[in-house]
């Protein structure tokens, strides 16, 4: 069992997502910028949505995300399912293709989050961390990770309850934090390239399924 990452492995860590987000981001920028524009024709809004997250050590930062939503009056919930009326018809497709996920390339670059960690959680849910679990904070939130695998289809989990808000709140975040918790507590640099893996490999959703039954 470790503690998190020693200093080599952290220093080792941060070199790979500086070169690689730097990497990605001249990769896809026209993708981004296409996505962008197609999110701002889409909504009126911004195509750009920044929304206040955690990061390490309990820092806040903007999270930076292609706008695959636009306001419905009565509607102010955090937590989205896939029915949310929210959710326009292009957007439901950047989210399927987690397209709108890749600004946060940037994130990765300027060191607000790295490419395996907890996911950045918003203020609210951070003050539901008991002491023991602020563990979570003490490495930089990730783009993908155990609990971003286990839970890949969270809003099509999310929208078969009847209290999403509470059913997350009680279900899915608890175990979110169990799952963060023990990829820190048994980290090692083998474990985040398997994640990276099982995150854009072939396959691996089927194989996700299977391991989560």
């Amino acid at each position: 069992m470790s503690d998190g990452p020693t200093r080599r492995q952290a220093a080792v860590k941060r070199a790979f997502d500086v070169a690689f987000a730097a990497v990605g981001l001249v990769l896809t920028s026209p993708l981004i910028l296409l996505a962008w524009l197609a999110a701002r024709l889409d909504t009126g809004l911004g195509g750009f949505f920044r929304q206040r997250r955690i990061g390490l050590h309990g820092r806040p930062f903007d999270i930076l995300k292609i706008r695959t939503m636009k306001p419905v009056p009565g509607w102010d919930t955090v937590v989205t399912t896939e029915r949310d009326p929210r959710i326009t018809r292009l957007g439901r497709f950047l989210r399927r293709s987690k397209l709108d996920e890749l600004p946060q390339l940037y994130n990765i670059l300027v060191g607000d989050m790295s490419f395996v960690g907890p996911r950045p959680e918003v203020p609210a849910y951070i003050q539901l961390l008991a002491d023991e679990d602020r563990v979570i904070l003490s490495v930089r939130p990730g783009l993908t990770g155990p609990a971003t695998l286990k839970y890949r289809d969270e809003q099509r989990l999310l929208a078969g309850v009847a209290d999403p808000e509470r059913y997350n709140r009680e279900v899915i975040f608890p175990d979110k934090v169990r799952l963060n918790r023990e990829y820190i507590e048994h980290y090692s640099l083998r474990r985040d390239f398997a994640y990276l893996w099982r995150t854009v490999a072939p396959g691996s959703r089927e194989s996700d399924e299977r391991r989560d039954r």
